[in-house]
């Protein structure tokens, strides 16, 4: 592929076209372009995303900040004043370095401790996040505590010992997201630019370092990558290793199955399935046989969870005064109905894309229906934390590459933490007139929610119109197809394809392999 065959942003972006004013406008139609031995479009995306993310780190460093206690003369964490709240910078590494124990060394799945210890809410505890992510944070809490040990020249910068810990965790989480950049300019060769987006996402400056959410889209992403390199076992690999991060990574698998079906592609899925599958046994299996309590504690935690205050669930109980579907709950009860109705509707949302892929006139491309999929369990979910909001971004940038629409949606999304971290403020009686009342925060995620259908309907619109889609109007079927990519039908929902055969958008029928 030649350069002549790429995008120009400054040429279909108006956003693009007005942001270029500063260093010359836009492209000129005989430029030479290219040729230039460094800055390539993957080197000023990843520059981007350096920025942003240096951005997303100062934004958290208020919270890293320490003091010295006059009164027991010691350094401690300055979380005084609220200051997790007021300054915007609440990150949920720095609590759980000693909410998981990680401050004791101890391993995570092995250890146990007793939460509420001597009142009626006395509990078990192991760490409470898939193995991986447990052991990212292990592996982290121990260089930091080496870090820690050898510091003892003055020309080596040293701290608290949770400051480092969340200096090396962060450094990690920026390298992920990295490749995630990466990988969603590698999967749209002829649309590089596009990962602009994710670089320079407000998302990211917020949240790249609220939790561990970028090891799981580093995964996905790279996996969509080896797919659209035709390397499904590699692809089935990468989104196991995902999965055993945080589950969702596991969801892109029910895409590929339904578009694997349409086009007669079955072994290329059975590959990634089989690969993903043992993959994820394989990450699981020894902490599974070895710490069996310690291992299922999250998903004992997450089905004792009830509607986040995130979710439409709580919108419509804080409204509305509605109970919930399982009415006032005692401690360590189970949520079984909310449990059963938010799967029961994500597995609604699965097949009504199904249907969507298999009815549709153009098969739609990979990452239209993984977009869906993806926004479909976060909008029926019982919990979307707000971090969650990073899974969507590399989808939605290869999905649908329309920069005012994804920025618009992006800015609300990152926004939606000011009312969150202002109404946290208002929780505790001492600061009630210092926070927002619930109403705002409820508002922005109604807001944020509507935003993602619109985005969810601007897909399913292209889908059906898929001379409207910008990546199809490049010529290409879908590059992120791999085995699919201009991969005629097989099996079809669509009468009228039944009664003929429909050329794939912005491929000519002599392309077409039979």
């Amino acid at each position: 592929m030649t350069v002549a065959d790429r995008v120009v942003p400054t040429w279909t972006e108006p956003l693009a076209t007005g942001a270029s004013a500063p260093i010359g406008g836009p492209l000129g139609r005989h430029a030479v372009v290219g040729r230039h031995w460094f800055w390539t479009p993957l080197r000023v995306c990843l520059l981007l995303a350096v920025a942003t993310l240096a951005l997303g780190w100062f934004s958290k460093a208020a919270c890293a900040q320490q003091f010295f206690n006059e009164d027991n003369k010691t350094l401690e964490l300055d979380w005084r004043a609220n200051r997790p709240f007021t300054a915007l910078c609440y990150s949920d590494i720095i609590p759980l370095y000693s909410a998981e124990r990680l401050n004791q060394g101890g391993f995570p799945y092995r250890t146990k401790w007793v939460d509420d210890e001597g009142k009626p809410t006395a509990h078990d505890r192991y760490m409470e996040y898939p193995v991986l992510t447990g052991l990212f944070q292990w592996f982290n809490a121990k260089l930091a505590h080496g870090w820690v040990a050898l510091s003892t020249s003055p020309w080596i910068p040293n701290g608290l010992p949770v400051v480092v810990y969340f200096d090396i965790s962060a450094f990690w989480l920026a390298l992920a997201w990295l490749v995630t950049v990466w990988a969603v300019l590698r999967t749209h060769r002829r649309r590089p630019w596009d990962a602009v987006l994710v670089a320079i996402s407000p998302l990211v400056a917020v949240h790249a370092f609220t939790n561990f959410d970028t090891l799981a889209t580093a995964c996905a992403a790279a996996g969509l990558l080896a797919w659209a390199r035709n390397r499904p076992v590699l692809a089935g690999i990468l989104l196991g290793i995902g999965g055993a991060a945080k589950l969702y990574p596991l969801f892109l698998l029910g895409p590929l199955l339904v578009l694997c079906v349409r086009s007669g592609r079955m072994a290329a899925w059975r590959s990634s399935a089989l690969s993903a599958v043992l993959t994820w046994i394989v990450v699981n299996f020894p902490i599974w046989y070895a710490y069996p309590d310690g291992w299922g504690e999250f998903f004992r935690r997450n089905a004792l969870r009830g509607a986040d205050p995130d979710s439409l669930y709580n919108v419509v109980m804080q409204w509305t005064g509605w109970a919930g579907f399982d009415g006032p709950l005692g401690f360590q009860q189970t949520p079984s109905v909310l449990n059963a109705v938010s799967a029961v509707l994500f597995l609604v949302c699965c097949a009504a894309v199904a249907f969507v892929a298999l009815h549709a006139p153009t098969r739609p491309r990979v990452t239209q229906l993984c977009f869906l999929v993806v926004a479909a369990f976060l909008l029926t979910n019982k919990v979307w934390s707000p971090q969650y909001s990073l899974w969507l971004v590399p989808l939605a940038v290869l999905a649908v590459p329309r920069w005012k629409l994804l920025l618009t949606w992006m800015v609300v999304d990152a926004l939606v933490w000011v009312p969150r971290m202002m109404f946290y403020l208002g929780v505790d009686p001492s600061n009630a007139k210092k926070g927002l009342p619930v109403d705002w925060f409820l508002g922005t995620v109604v807001l944020r929610d509507l935003v993602v259908l619109g985005l969810c309907a601007v897909v399913l619109y292209e889908i059906y119109r898929p001379e409207r889609d910008l990546v199809r109007q490049t010529g290409e079927d879908d590059p992120a197809g791999g085995v699919l990519d201009g991969a005629p039908d097989r099996f079809t929902l669509n009468t009228a394809k039944l009664r003929g055969r429909v050329v794939p958008a912005g491929r000519p029928a002599d392309e077409l392999r039979t």
